[in-house]
C-alpha cells in the first residue's frame, strides 16, 4: 500500500472563476468571459408571473417531474419473474446517505403482500418461559429507538465475479439503500418472553408464501436487532416490510425478514434453505463458506459513473461516493484516478457512524484527461477494502455473494464513463 494518500483540491478562487464562466453562459470551467444578457435572468419568467399550486395540490408529497427518471430498475434476465427478483436503488442520482424509501431497492422471493396493521402478530415461541403472541398496537406500546443503518443484498455486485457486467453504479451496487429505522430492541421482546439458558439461536420468519426463515445467533439477536416499523419517520412501505420487519445491522439483507411474523428460540440453527444451498459462498475447490453473515468494507464511486457522466467539460469536478461496513464505522476513503497506482484521500461528508452509509467526496479538477477511477473504503475495524485479484486469492470465481472489491470506472476524454476491470 501506499504512503498515506494526500487530499487535494481547487482553490476557491478556481471555483469562482468555473462558476463566473457558467453564470457568463460558458461551460469550460477556465476562466470568466464577458457577460451577454440571460434571459432567464433579464425576462419574467412564467413560473414568477403566475399562481402556483395549492397546498393541497398533493397530500402526500411527490417527486417534481423533472426527477422522473430518479428511479427504481430491475434488469429483467437476471430473474425468471418478478416475483423473486430484486430492483436496484440510483445510488447514481442520490446525494448525502439516506435513502428515500421511494428509491429504496427491494427483493421479494414471493412477492411483496398487503398486510393490515390489525391483522399483524408476531409470535415469540420455542425456548422461552412464557410464549407470547404481540399485537402492531402491543409493538407500540413498547420503549424504542431510532437508528440508522444500511441494508445490502448478499448479492450486491455478484455478478461482477467473472469480470465487469453491467454499466451503472445502480446495477453494481444499488442493493443497499441507508434509512433511519424506528422500533423495539428484539432483546426486549425476548426479555418479555424470558429465553431458557438451553437457548443459543433464533429462528426467524416473514408472512409471506416464502417465509424465508433464516437463523440467527442468539448472541446478535440480544445485541442490536431491531424489531422495525418505521422508516425514515413513516410507516414501512409494503415492499419493505409493512407494517413489521426485522432489521439486523450489518449482516446480509437476506436476514432482515420482512412482515415479521415468528421468532423461535432454539438449541441449534435450522439449516434452512436461505442458509444452504443459499446465501452460502462457494469457493475454487468447490466447498462452500457457510454463516458469512457480516458485510465486509465497501465503497464506490457514484459521480462520475456510467449513469452520472461528466457534462460540464473541464475545470472544477466533485467526485462522490458511498462508503459502508457490517464491521463498524467507516474511518476514511481513499480516491485513485489512475486504477489504483496512486491514491488521495477523501473528505468524508460527515464521520462514519456504526453500520451505515458514509459520503465521501474529492473536490479536484478535470483536465479532460482519461481517468480510471476507484474508491477504497478502510474502517474501525483496520480492514481495508480489497482489489478484485487479493479478493479472488482467496474466494476464486465461484461466488456470488459477498463481493466488495475494488470497483473501476474508465472515464473517457468525453466525460462517458464504462464499467472496467483493474484488478
Amino acid at each position: 500500500m501506499n504512503d498515506k494518500p494526500k487530499q487535494t483540491s481547487p482553490s476557491r478562487r478556481q471555483f469562482l472563476a468555473g462558476a463566473a464562466a457558467v453564470g457568463a453562459g460558458a461551460v469550460t470551467g477556465r476562466s470568466a468571459q464577458a457577460a451577454t444578457p440571460d434571459p432567464l435572468i433579464t425576462e419574467v419568467q412564467d413560473w414568477a408571473s403566475g399562481l402556483g399550486d395549492g397546498v393541497d395540490a398533493t397530500p402526500y408529497g411527490l417527486p417534481i417531474e423533472y426527477e422522473a427518471d430518479v428511479i427504481r430498475r430491475n434488469v429483467e434476465w437476471l430473474t425468471a419473474d418478478t416475483i423473486s427478483s430484486i430492483n436496484f436503488t440510483p445510488i447514481h442520482a442520490l446525494d448525502g446517505t439516506i435513502t428515500p424509501q421511494g428509491c429504496a431497492f427491494e427483493r421479494h422471493h414471493s412477492g411483496a403482500i398487503e398486510l393490515r396493521k390489525e391483522d399483524y402478530r408476531l409470535m415469540i415461541n420455542g425456548l422461552v418461559d412464557t410464549p407470547l403472541v404481540f399485537t402492531y398496537a402491543d409493538l407500540e406500546r413498547f420503549p424504542r429507538e431510532n437508528r440508522v443503518y444500511f441494508c445490502e443484498c448478499a448479492a450486491n455486485s455478484g455478478m461482477e465475479w467473472a469480470g465487469a457486467q453491467l454499466n451503472g453504479a445502480q446495477f453494481t451496487h444499488g442493493m443497499i439503500h441507508n434509512m433511519e429505522y424506528s422500533g423495539v430492541p428484539l432483546r426486549t421482546l425476548l426479555e418479555e418472553a424470558g429465553v431458557n439458558p438451553a437457548g443459543k439461536w433464533v429462528y426467524v420468519e416473514g408472512a409471506d408464501a416464502s417465509s424465508n426463515g433464516r437463523s440467527i445467533p442468539l448472541e446478535k439477536a440480544m445485541d442490536d436487532v431491531l424489531v422495525a416499523f418505521k422508516a425514515n419517520g413513516e410507516a414501512l412501505r409494503k415492499e419493505h416490510g409493512y407494517p413489521v420487519r426485522l432489521v439486523v445491522p450489518g449482516w446480509e439483507g437476506n436476514m432482515w425478514i420482512k412482515w415479521l411474523r415468528r421468532v423461535e428460540v432454539m438449541d441449534q440453527p435450522v439449516e434452512s434453505r436461505e442458509e444452504t444451498s443459499k446465501y452460502t459462498d462457494t469457493l475454487a475447490d468447490g466447498t462452500s463458506r457457510k454463516w458469512t453473515w457480516e458485510m465486509d468494507a465497501k465503497s464506490v464511486v457514484t459521480s462520475p459513473s456510467p449513469q452520472s457522466p461528466i457534462k460540464h467539460g473541464t475545470g472544477p469536478l466533485v467526485i462522490t461516493g458511498l462508503a459502508w461496513s457490517g464491521r463498524g464505522a467507516i474511518t476514511g476513503v481513499d480516491v485513485s484516478v489512475d486504477g489504483g497506482k496512486s491514491w488521495q484521500e477523501a473528505r468524508l461528508a460527515a464521520p462514519g457512524t456504526d453500520k451505515a452509509l458514509t459520503r465521501f467526496y474529492l473536490d479536484t479538477n478535470w483536465d479532460g484527461s482519461e481517468m480510471l477511477l476507484q474508491s477504497r473504503a478502510r474502517d474501525a475495524s483496520g480492514y481495508v477494502q480489497p482489489t478484485k485479484a487479493q479478493l479472488r486469492e482467496v474466494r476464486g470465481l465461484n461466488s456470488i455473494y459477498h463481493n466488495n472489491a475494488i470497483q473501476t470506472w474508465w472515464v473517457k476524454a468525453s466525460g462517458e464513463a464504462e464499467n472496467v476491470e483493474v484488478s
